[in-house]
């Protein structure tokens, strides 16, 4: 198994949680700032299944500066390091503005065409809107990042539609399996099976039967047993079909 996208930096216990995940393939844990991103890759050396996306979140844009930008460039090209993000647009928070989100984005799109990187898109808008996401779409569609993926997936049809369009991968996390999201279920029914991961969000989005607790990498296997029953896939294929697009999405080791 291979959660795509976790933060260990911010489980209570990560060691613990890493102890628990030993049988994953891979992790890759992500940075959404300056500290995160030099924790992410410390995590990446110290364990052989763990990689590193190094990035500035939505919500962290406002920090970016030269000195913030000459230490991505400098982080991006460590061996760890295997994608760059999360990035994106969020309008949920009013964290920083839509220009300085922007800004940002196209800073990590630059470093992750550079260095052969998967870029990882974050995007979230005010409940009952979906401005984040009409934003990221009309991005992809000037801009055509070799390789990319949509973290998360809440179920955006649209941006899904232009995600696929352009060769793009979709993540799927522990809302799959959360009883209320029946049109995500079936959306990720029909998702090419060549273009899936599933991830974790640790310590965030649990899974059933897990919700009420922190989540943690250990926990994809919920959510890849819910894809695995919507695909009618015995779990062992599943779990091989995700794997190997992981592994094509940020060129890891088998």
């Amino acid at each position: 198994m291979t959660d795509a996208h976790t933060h260990l930096d911010m489980q209570e216990a990560p060691e613990s949680a890493l102890a628990r995940a030993t049988d994953l393939a891979a992790i890759l844990t992500v940075g959404i700032d300056p500290k995160a991103n030099r924790r992410a890759i410390v995590f990446a050396e110290e364990n052989p299944n763990v990689y590193a996306a190094i990035g500035l979140h939505p919500n962290s844009a406002e920090l970016l500066s030269p000195e913030v930008a000459e230490d991505l460039k400098a982080l991006a090209s460590h061996p760890r390091v295997r994608a760059i993000g999360e990035t994106g647009f969020d309008f949920y928070w009013d964290k920083a503005g839509p220009k300085a989100q922007a800004a940002a984005l196209d800073l990590q799109a630059e470093l992750a065409q550079a260095h052969g990187h998967a870029l990882v898109f974050h995007v979230r808008s005010k409940e009952g809107r979906d401005d984040a996401e009409r934003e990221l779409i009309g991005w992809l569609k000037a801009h055509r990042p070799p390789r990319f993926v949509l973290h998360a997936f809440a179920g955006h049809e649209g941006l899904l539609e232009t995600a696929l369009a352009l060769g793009g991968y979709v993540s799927l996390a522990g809302n799959l399996t959360h009883r209320k999201k029946k049109r995500l279920r079936e959306i990720a029914r029909g998702l090419p099976r060549d273009r899936v991961v599933v991830e974790t969000d640790a310590p965030y989005l649990t899974p059933e039967p897990k919700r009420g607790r922190e989540n943690q990498p250990a926990y994809v296997l919920y959510t890849l047993a819910e894809l695995a029953d919507l695909w009618e896939l015995p779990f062992r294929e599943a779990e091989k079909l995700v794997d190997e697009n992981a592994r094509r999405l940020f060129r890891w080791q088998r």
